[in-house]
């Protein structure tokens, strides 16, 4: 009986010792700090930058980004003066027919101007309509002075090349044949006139391509053809690797300076009606008439309306609704009534090849 009673008082001896040990770790954990978990994350919160649309392209800017007055200039498209210099930059391009067949273009820079642009070339009487709504700077060669008179009775500055103001920022470039070499330094011309105000927004824009009212409701569209008078041709083909426009005349790729095809996210069709006055045309603009909008390989029909020189030009597809382009550059192409327009759909794609059934 001693015997068992003293292993039973062993047995709880050890189990007191456990205890003891136990309770002894538990109130040193106590006792000892608690590690403090390192976060994963950052706690600071870093306000977004506020963002505002290019007023010419429909990009999202930085607030304050372009405050500028925009430029734009009457630019050469005579073979002579091909390639220009800073077109593949524009914000916005107006093709316009103008003697011999031949086209001139309306080129606008606002939110990327390279160091020069040209070559330039004399108003015409089109050009206070399609400019006048942009305000800032016009750049050109001179002109008939009724035309002059005209491009100068406009809220536009006119930089003219032979002014007493321009004759650092306007200057003869080597290796083009005059009249077709006259070029203007872009970013000094703009940064003597800025108490002009930023251009106003010209068009409604999409957040993006897929959102764009061609993409959403248009049709697929593989390359436009325009002809706009005997010596002037020019086509658009989707370039779906590059997600833009390529510029074609008279079915060549019309090159910038690196080679590569001028380009457009969209391309604006207006057909519109042209006078002439001592031989002398003049694309009338103050209307509507019919359009085309193309923007990711598709096209939605269109109405084009302009009701006074100040105004922009407004689009709506046929239910009446202002079309929306996608963010990025355009071309407004100003198709004579006399001139024609052609569209050509993609190709369909291949019949899946037959399947041969298994032998029996």
């Amino acid at each position: 009986m001693r015997q068992g009673r003293g292993g039973r008082g062993f047995a709880g001896r050890a189990l007191s010792a456990v205890v003891l040990s136990s309770v002894a770790l538990l109130s040193a954990c106590a006792q000892a700090p608690m590690p403090t978990p390192t976060p994963s994350y950052s706690s600071t919160y870093l306000t977004p930058e506020p963002t505002a649309l290019a007023p010419l392209t429909g990009e999202t800017v930085p607030v304050g980004s372009l405050t500028a007055p925009s430029l734009a200039a009457k630019v050469d498209n005579h073979p002579d003066a091909r390639p220009q210099f800073g077109l593949e930059r524009t914000d916005l391009v107006f093709e316009e027919l103008v003697e011999g067949g031949l086209t001139r273009y309306v080129a606008v820079w606002h939110s990327d101007v390279p160091a020069e642009i040209g070559p330039i070339r004399s108003i015409r009487p089109m050009d206070p309509d399609i400019i006048s709504p942009l305000g800032g700077i016009v750049a050109y060669s001179g002109g008939q002075q009724r035309f002059v008179a005209m491009m100068r009775d406009t809220n536009v500055y006119n930089a003219i090349h032979g002014q007493a103001d321009t004759a650092d920022l306007m200057f003869r470039v080597d290796g083009r044949p005059g009249p077709h070499d006259v070029l203007v330094r872009a970013p000094e011309l703009i940064a003597r006139h800025l108490d002009l105000a930023a251009p106003a927004q010209q068009f409604s824009f999409a957040p993006d391509v897929a959102s764009s009212s061609a993409v959403r409701e248009g049709t697929p569209t593989e390359s436009m053809a325009l002809v706009f008078g005997s010596q002037s041709k020019p086509g658009w083909t989707w370039d779906a690797a590059r997600g833009v426009w390529a510029r074609s005349q008279s079915g060549a790729a019309d090159l910038d300076g690196a080679g590569v095809p001028y380009s457009a996210v969209n391309v604006v069709i207006i057909r519109v009606p042209v006078t002439v006055s001592q031989s002398i045309p003049k694309t009338e603009l103050i209307g509507s008439g019919e359009a085309w909008v193309s923007t990711g390989g598709m096209t939605i029909h269109a109405t084009w309306s302009k009701g006074s020189r100040g105004e922009a030009i407004r689009l709506v597809d046929d239910t009446g609704t202002v079309i929306r382009l996608a963010p990025g550059n355009s071309w407004i192409e100003l198709v004579p009534l006399a001139g024609s327009v052609a569209f050509t759909a993609p190709p369909p794609p291949p019949a899946p090849a037959p399947t041969e059934s298994a032998a029996p």
